[in-house]
């Protein structure tokens, strides 16, 4: 049997993980880079103030969502920013929704940072004209990063993507396993407000627990498996053997994920 074929990647900005190919990215790239990089940075002070000023870890009002949601947006974007240079997409239409996605991050992050120092629920929370408009901005940046994402995943499968041995079946597993992030996070906003807008705004905040862990877990998919087919074209070992390397990483990905969802069912 032949051993598989490398397959060169088609861009520089491709060439490595994004702490070794930011001093080669397009201009929409930087900016991904420097967005990204300053959500890390905010989730990080928030979780300093957490220590300083004390509070509940759990709960809808609490330090932990500002430092959480920075922290994790921030990741996304970077991972984002590096994966799709391996995708058949063009440079123009990667960059608008590069750019799109760099702005959602940003307003995600931003309302939830908002509503921590005001001391006031993110999601949910109806009770004022700010409230609302607040909530529903998040509601609507819920749904953006869904479709913007959904349009790099569907490239992702439509043409088989560049990169090194494992990286394309990396990112086909990981934007997949995205999506059922992504899409596990829509679940538990539009059942909010649904009890929100029915009166049961408490039940609304206990309402998302089951799928918590699932929605948490599966988020990183799209960074951590091509991060390691990258690291794994590092090493001397047959292209053939990486990619069932990456494809064990891959199963035992969807298997964590499914232990999440389990775990959230039995405990919420």
């Amino acid at each position: 049997m032949s051993p598989v074929p490398e397959v060169p990647a088609p861009a520089p900005t491709g060439a490595a993980p994004f702490l070794t190919a930011a001093h080669r990215a397009r201009p929409v790239e930087r900016v991904a880079w420097t967005v990204g990089a300053a959500l890390i940075v905010s989730g990080l002070f928030h979780l300093v103030v957490f220590f300083v000023a004390g509070g509940p870890w759990d709960g809808p009002v609490s330090w932990r969502k500002p430092f959480t949601f920075g922290v994790s947006f921030g990741l996304t974007l970077l991972a984002v920013a590096w994966v799709t240079s391996y995708l058949r997409v063009g440079a123009r239409v990667r960059a608008v929704l590069l750019g799109l996605f760099a702005a959602d991050c940003v307003l995600e992050v931003a309302g939830i940072t908002v509503q921590a120092w005001r001391h006031r629920p993110s999601h949910f929370d109806m009770e004022t004209p700010v409230d609302t408009a607040i909530a529903l901005s998040l509601a609507f940046g819920g749904a953006l990063l869904v479709v913007v994402l959904g349009v790099f995943a569907a490239a992702a499968f439509k043409h088989r993507p560049d990169g090194p041995a494992g990286m394309p079946l990396a990112l086909r597993a990981g934007f997949a396993l995205l999506l059922v992030g992504l899409l596990s996070g829509a679940a538990m906003i539009a059942r909010g407000v649904v009890l929100t807008r029915s009166g049961h705004q408490d039940a609304a905040y206990h309402s998302t627990g089951a799928l918590k862990p699932l929605h948490g877990v599966s988020l990183h998919a799209v960074l951590v498996l091509p991060a390691l087919a990258w690291l794994l074209s590092r090493t001397g070992w047959s292209a053939r053997r990486r990619e069932r390397l990456v494809g064990v990483a891959a199963a035992l990905y969807v298997a964590a994920a499914a232990a999440a969802l389990g775990w959230g069912l039995l405990t919420a």
